[in-house]
This record gives C-alpha cells, sequence and structure tokens, in this order.
C-alpha cells in the first residue's frame, strides 16, 4: 500500500506543480491570515481545492489535514491521513522565488508511510516508501554521514540559533537557509547539508512528507526533545525539529541541555 499510495501522491504533486507555474511570477491575490500565520494566495486555495478533491476521490476512506483547509476531528479516527501543504514556502512564491514546494505525504497509525516533495520550477521530486527507501528524481538519496557537529553546515532560520535558545552553548556550525521546511528536510535526506534545526514548534503539514524522506535516507530526525515524531495529532504541531546524520543530530541534542547535565533531557 505505501507505494501505491506514492504512486498517487507524486501524480497529484505533479498536477499541483502545474497550477502553481500558471501563477508564477503573475498577478494573483493575496491575503495575510493574520496572528503571525503569514500569507495565503488564490493558488495555495486552487491546488488545495484540487488536492482534496483528488487524492479523496481516489482514497475515500482516508482522512484529510491541509494548511488551507479548516480541521475536522473527523481525522482522528482514522486509521489512513493526508498530510498536505499546497504550498510550503508561500512567501517565496509571492516574491517569485523558485524554493517554494508542494509536501504529500500520507500518515498510518501516527507514522508517515509515503511522501512525495515537489519543487516544479526547479525540477525537483523528492519521494519515499516506507521501507523502500528515498529518492529524488528516481535516484536514491543517502544523508551525511559527517563524523560531529562542528563546522557542520545546517540550514536553520538566524533566529534558532539565538545564544538563549540552546543551553549547552550554540552548537558550532555554518548556518544556510531556504525558506520551505519540507525543502530543508528533503536538502539533509539528499547530503547537501549535514543537518537542520527549528526549535520552534512545527506545522505538521510542514515536515510530515520530509520526515519519511529523510528516515528512509538514513537521517536521524525526532523533535527538539529527542522524541520520535508522531502525526495527526488532535492539535498538529510537532515539538520543533532535529535533523542530521547520526552524530550531527547527537550535537544538536548535546548543546540543547545544560553543560555538564549531559544525561538530562533537553529543555523545551
Amino acid at each position: 500500500m505505501p507505494g501505491r499510495d506514492l504512486d498517487l501522491l507524486r501524480d497529484a504533486a505533479l498536477a499541483a506543480g502545474e497550477i502553481a507555474g500558471r501563477y508564477f511570477r503573475q498577478a494573483f491575490d493575496v491575503r495575510d491570515k493574520g496572528d503571525g500565520q503569514g500569507p495565503v494566495t488564490e493558488a495555495d486555495i486552487e491546488i488545495d481545492r484540487m488536492l482534496r478533491a483528488d487524492l479523496l476521490a481516489a482514497r475515500p476512506g482516508y482522512g484529510w489535514l491541509s494548511e488551507e483547509t479548516e480541521d475536522s476531528a473527523a481525522r482522528l479516527s482514522r486509521e489512513r491521513v493526508f498530510i498536505v501543504d499546497p504550498i510550503d514556502g508561500t512567501r517565496s512564491f509571492v516574491n517569485g522565488d523558485k524554493t517554494f514546494a508542494h509536501s504529500l505525504a500520507v500518515a498510518e497509525a501516527g507514522r508517515v508511510v509515503a511522501a512525495c516533495v515537489h519543487l516544479p520550477m526547479r525540477g525537483l521530486t523528492y519521494a519515499a516508501a516506507l521501507g523502500e527507501g528515498a529518492f529524488l528524481n528516481g535516484e536514491p538519496l543517502r544523508g551525511s554521514r559527517r563524523a560531529g557537529i562542528e563546522a557542520a553546515d545546517v540550514l536553520a532560520a538566524r533566529p534558532q540559533l539565538e545564544p538563549g535558545l540552546w543551553p549547552g552553548g550554540v552548537p558550532p556550525v555554518t548556518r544556510h537557509f531556504r525558506s520551505s521546511l519540507a525543502y530543508r528536510l528533503c536538502l539533509t535526506a539528499q547530503g547537501r547539508f549535514d543537518g537542520m534545526v527549528t526549535l520552534r514548534d512545527a506545522w505538521e503539514w510542514d515536515i510530515a512528507a520530509g520526515d519519511l524522506i529523510c528516515r528512509e535516507a538514513g537521517v536521524t530526525i525526532t523533535d527538539r526533545l529527542g522524541a520520535a515524531l508522531r502525526f495527526n495529532n488532535p492539535v498538529p504541531k510537532q515539538a520543533g525539529v532535529l535533523a542530521g546524520g547520526a552524530a550531527v543530530h547527537a550535537g544538536f541534542l548535546r548543546h540543547l541541555v545544560p553543560t555538564g547535565l549531559s544525561n538530562a533531557r533537553p529543555i523545551p
């Protein structure tokens, strides 16, 4: 079933890219969702409607969770659920930047089993099915095997490396950035960067697909406390994300506890 679901997600992601392409760098309606949620465009809404109609028609027994659809508790009773971000990196899309993505996943009993992240303007399609590996445009992915966190190349927004967030000291890394969380996770799975970190709570639709793609590429990925990510929660948020090779991930955790308390759990 994960492989069949992946085929469905890949086709849907490509269709989403066709819609996005019609709007990209054209005039379109944009509004702010308020409460710090950022912008939404008419492209987001059209893609969301298409995905919901097509995916649920193909899998009517699945639940639905999307950034652009009003949430319903009905999904909580479904064994499998679609977790979708129609456009991840909407600010980039509005600004005419090519690094936005369509992020689609299927979770079963809280664990992602099929995932696709598609960047249509860059011609990149990341995909994974549970137990079948992770791929970029059909080529297998393998995350970084860096032996330690020192001088690691890490994807993170600037505020995530503020000293007050790291009781054990800011990790000695070189910071890089991409606006889409899904793309950051995929780049980590690809091994182009040694890790990624966001300590702020993360919406499930931003990270569900990237979670599986990382795991299938051999990347260690957890929340900021070191716990495995579980999806389709009543409040669809995770306590941040740490991802990287085993040594880099362990380095993140060491720096999240006060110096001298290496056996303590990280502070949220």
